[in-house]
């Protein structure tokens, strides 16, 4: 069980136990956990200039949602694959002096009936201090981390965070150029839809034609109350709208329209894909077939089962809302925790500066 304490004025051996620190008034980092409905992820970090600098990060595949679809319960072997997984959060953290750590939980655990049950398990197993989140806080730090990349001076953003158990989009209104003021969540909603979902509901049959246009109608009908009340095709149509997607299914199409040979974060996050490179991008995918999915360097077989179902959200959001540009955001909850924790400390400093 990790101690959560203050990097005040720690002892000297803590930092000896790490080689990242390298004098005693080091900045105080600062710890995100994000378990989802797929993945469990990490990610640790210490305030560097506007943001902060990368101190540790940890990603793994758990599907705590896995059969939650149709039981409405965490199963056992899914919340065990978890729990291995926060174990090891919890050891990587122990093992260096963090300022706060926010550990959330989102989709699985707000559906699933024995969701409290399972953190509770986890708060006394890991001390992990880990919560749900409600769906709006969840479109909110998305929004927080990809602030930065909608800076075109557009008037409005529509940003989508395709999820294992959910989809977030937010409309946003941005600030004048040149405004000191933060993009503003004028609208946002969760679809109880996501990869891990629609792999359940399809299966392989949205492997095929029929079967992937069957996924793509169910997630469009699903936009039309949205559409509805904010009219974001007719803004679209106007001009000055951008279209921000953060998520593996995103990410993994600016993979194969830049033609990488492996995945590389700093090649995807903030590049921008025409419409015509994205949908070029999900054909390709689409023609790949299982094992050239489960092949493929910048997917690999714990992804691959999860991709067109990814590919079909993203094909309804793009034909509801047809810009003509996407930007790819390698980055999501985890980010805006953090810069959510450092903006909160800002006015810390270590004594005896």
């Amino acid at each position: 069980m990790i101690r959560l304490r203050s990097i005040d004025t720690p002892p000297m051996a803590d930092f000896a136990a790490s080689p990242l620190e390298k004098h005693r008034f080091s900045p105080p980092a600062f710890a995100a956990l994000d378990l989802g409905t797929n993945n469990c992820r990490l990610l640790v970090g210490a305030p560097a200039g506007d943001g902060f600098r990368v101190i540790d990060s940890f990603s793994r595949i758990v599907r705590l949602g896995e059969g939650l679809q149709s039981s409405g319960v965490l199963s056992t072997t899914a919340m065990d694959r978890a729990m291995a997984a926060l174990h090891g959060c919890a050891q990587r953290l122990a093992r260096r002096p963090v300022r706060a750590v926010r550990a959330i939980a989102t989709e699985a655990c707000r559906r699933a009936t024995n969701g409290p049950e399972f953190l509770a398990r986890v708060r006394k197993e890991t001390g992990l201090p880990i919560d749900v989140i409600s769906t709006r806080e969840e479109a909110e730090l998305a929004l927080e981390s990809c602030a930065p990349l909608l800076c075109n001076g557009g008037r409005r953003a529509l940003l989508f965070d395709i999820g294992g158990g959910s989809t977030e989009l937010a409309w946003v209104r941005m600030p004048e150029r040149g405004g000191a003021q933060a993009p503003e969540l004028i609208g946002y909603i969760s679809l109880p839809i996501g990869v891990v979902t629609l792999a359940e509901r399809f299966g392989h049959a949205g492997d095929d034609a029929d079967g992937f246009q069957a996924m793509v109608d169910d997630v469009a009908e699903r936009l039309t109350p949205f559409e509805a009340v904010h009219s974001i095709s007719r803004e679209i149509r106007h001009g000055g709208v951008s279209l921000l997607g953060t998520s593996g299914t995103v990410t993994t199409l600016a993979g194969i329209a830049l033609d990488l040979p492996r995945y590389t974060r700093a090649a995807v996050d903030g590049t921008t894909l025409t419409l015509n490179d994205a949908q070029a991008a999900l054909q390709r995918l689409r023609e790949l077939g299982t094992a050239g999915l489960a092949s493929h360097p910048c997917i690999g077989p714990d992804r691959a089962d999860f991709v067109l179902p990814g590919c079909a959200i993203f094909a309804a959001i793009q034909a509801t809302w047809p810009a003509q540009h996407l930007v790819v955001a390698d980055r999501g909850l985890r980010e805006g925790m953090l810069l959510r924790m450092m903006r909160a400390e800002r006015g810390y400093r270590p004594r005896g500066r």
